[in-house]
């Protein structure tokens, strides 16, 4: 039997996205998004609204990064969705983390995440079902921590998910299966 739930944002997992700006000072900006995800091999889309002070900034500086928010910095990605830029201009200083500027972009790294996508801004959606924060992936950075064979390792990533049913934080660590591969076995 099935159970009836309150309609929700109810994909899981959620990714837990830090993305990050500069302020009109030059300070970083770095805001919790879960509401993200690929639109295409380098296109991301993140579903935020203008009245994000992180919106603000990427349309004056025409770039972001996208940095997946690991376990060991769960308190820090989640202070980063609870206070406001608009409210908080320091809160990124607030964190202790660091930052260092993006190669290929206007827009600032936070070392402490391990990965990230280097994002130029195409363009921002506002229709009744458009998407917010569309932007290309011009760069993709990782650190060495997590690097086997030239390639990231996801189980070292330890990425953390959002449920939304719960409000609670998963850690996404395990291999569990080949993509592409497994499935074959049911031809």
């Amino acid at each position: 039997m099935r159970e009836k739930l309150k309609i929700t944002e109810g994909i899981f997992p959620m990714p837990v996205l830090m993305v990050a700006t500069y302020n009109e000072d030059g300070s970083v900006n770095v805001m919790n998004a879960a509401w993200g995800t690929m639109q295409e091999r380098d296109t991301v889309a993140l579903n935020l609204t203008e009245s994000h002070k992180t919106v603000q900034n990427i349309k004056a500086r025409g770039a972001f990064t996208v940095s997946i928010a690991d376990a060991a910095h769960v308190v820090e990605a989640d202070y980063f969705g609870v206070v406001s830029g608009n409210k908080v201009p320091d809160k990124f200083a607030r964190s202790g983390l660091t930052a260092v500027k993006a190669e290929t972009v206007d827009a600032p790294v936070i070392q402490e995440f391990p990965l990230c996508l280097e994002c130029k801004f195409i363009e921002y959606q506002a229709n009744e079902y458009g998407c917010g924060v569309i932007g290309k992936v011009v760069n993709v950075t990782a650190d060495e921590r997590i690097m086997v064979d030239g390639r990231p390792d996801m189980s070292l990533v330890n990425a953390i998910a959002f449920d939304s049913y719960t409000h609670g934080y998963y850690r996404v660590a395990e291999r569990v299966g080949e993509a592409f591969k497994d499935g074959l076995k049911l031809k």
